[in-house]
């Protein structure tokens, strides 16, 4: 049976039960589900079974299910709202602080002060922290329920703290050592922490090299440390080296959908997170893109109206107007995608700003050369006027490799400022490339003119 299938009939007996109001059934199996699954069978009821739902779990079960599923989640806002304030403060006690944070982002600030106030001073205090942080630094991603231990204890008495604390701890495969004062010494892993003697001091096992993130680093960069040396975890500290929390490699994967979708919001000049909007509120949003593009998408109409009288003696050359331009516009969106993703994936090992643009010209230039002699031999079959091929081929090749650079050229150049490169978005690279094509075209057009007027 196929696997969805399955699922939608579990879901089907599940909700029958919750309106059959069996609530032991239910929670028997509601909880002997995967964390993700219950998160997916909670998306698909409606208001009032949810609310049935909430008399048959407790905040702390639906925090648990509320720290895997989606934080943003369209509707959060929504589900929230339908639940008592002290149900939520409950639940957002019983989260991870990052995932609280995540989820408390999402409200107003009326909203947040609410279920802060309604929550124990403990776990309102870490939340209020970690919510003054700046959005996509480490600071505003990181869990504080971590483990510590200091150097000076034995391995025993570490192990006894690690049975008691693993239960809060959102990780325990790293186990941190820190001074009296917080500072981070060491860290040790829960392999090396089983496998040494019970009597050995912890500051004869530890690894004093310890790779950690500063918390004011971009999410991003958090997540190349991670990726780079494939850490389950990394400390976020201070300016001091004091230990203020981890960051987990489950919340750097959502890092990296996050950047994906930015990244590729910005190739296609939309917000592709915003699928569930209505139609006026997309409008609303792609509208400034569209008409700032149309503006520029006119001065192409302005600059092609200007070579008219070119265009009257030789008619023909308005056949592979758009032939050259649509070339030339995939080319450079190639090379945006390129760049962006080189930009993306960098390192200091990386060859430098010209060189990478050098690379981006020789690529341009050889499929410009490649595609030129494909149309001119295709044009002056077609058309019985190798003159006129010859020029379709040399334009296509000319525009290919200036929207090849222009590709390249302007996310790293965007990105050398210290802005989003992934902004520069095909579309507007696109019309960039249009402008450029009509401009390289009609110029050469106008020095083989004798060849073909009248054509």
């Amino acid at each position: 049976m196929n696997e969805n299938v399955e699922m939608d009939q579990q879901f089907e007996f599940l909700r029958r039960l919750l309106h059959e109001d069996k609530m032991a059934e239910f929670r028997d199996i509601f909880l002997d589900w995967h964390i993700y699954e219950q998160g997916q069978f909670y998306f698909t009821l409606d208001e009032k079974e949810r609310h049935r739902l909430y008399t048959y779990l407790s905040p702390k079960e639906i925090a648990d299910m509320f720290d895997v599923i989606e934080e943003d989640h369209e509707d959060m806002e929504d589900y929230l709202a339908e639940m008592s304030p002290r149900y939520v403060a409950d639940m957002l006690n019983e989260m991870y602080t990052d995932n609280a944070v995540d989820l408390l982002n999402q409200l107003d600030k009326r909203e947040v002060a609410k279920y802060l106030s309604l929550m124990k001073s403990k776990d309102a205090i870490k939340i209020k922290e970690l919510l003054g942080y700046e959005d996509k630094t480490a600071g505003s991603i990181m869990a504080t329920e971590y483990v510590s231990i200091v150097d000076n204890q034995t391995v025993r008495s570490a192990l006894n703290l690690l049975k008691k604390k693993a239960q809060e701890a959102e990780i325990i495969y790293y186990v941190y050592v820190v001074s009296e004062t917080n500072r981070l010494l060491g860290v040790i892993s829960l392999r090396d922490l089983i496998v040494a003697e019970d009597d050995m001091l912890i500051s004869d096992v530890k690894e004093e090299r310890v790779i950690s993130v500063n918390v004011a680093d971009d999410q991003e960069d958090v997540a190349k440390t991670i990726r780079d040396y494939d850490f389950l975890a990394v400390p976020v500290v201070d300016s001091e080296d004091r230990l203020l929390g981890i960051i987990t490699v489950d919340d750097i994967i959502d890092v990296i959908d996050d950047e994906a979708a930015s990244d590729y919001s910005g190739l296609a000049g939309v917000d592709v997170e915003a699928i569930a909007e209505t139609p006026l509120k997309a409008s609303m949003k792609r509208l400034p893109w569209l008409i700032t593009l149309l503006f520029l998408g006119m001065s192409t109409a302005t600059l092609i109206s200007h070579y008219e009288v070119l265009i009257n003696e030789a008619s023909i050359l308005a056949v592979f107007i758009s032939l050259i331009t649509g070339t030339a516009g995939n080319a450079g969106t190639q090379s945006l995608a390129v760049a962006v993703r080189r930009l993306a994936i960098s390192d200091d090992k990386d060859p430098g700003f010209f060189k990478l643009i050098l690379n981006e010209v020789l690529t341009g230039a050889i499929t410009g050369s490649v595609t030129g002699i494909v149309i001119f031999a295709v044009v002056g079959f077609w058309k019985h006027n190798y003159i006129l091929g010859f020029v379709i081929g040399v334009a296509m090749f000319c525009a290919i490799t200036v929207a090849n650079l222009a590709g390249s050229f302007i996310p790293m150049l965007m990105e050398k400022l210290g802005f989003d490169p992934a902004v520069a978005s095909g579309p507007f690279i696109t019309t960039l490339s249009d402008l450029t094509s009509v401009l390289i075209y009609f110029n050469i057009a106008s020095l083989f003119m004798g060849f073909f007027i009248g054509t």
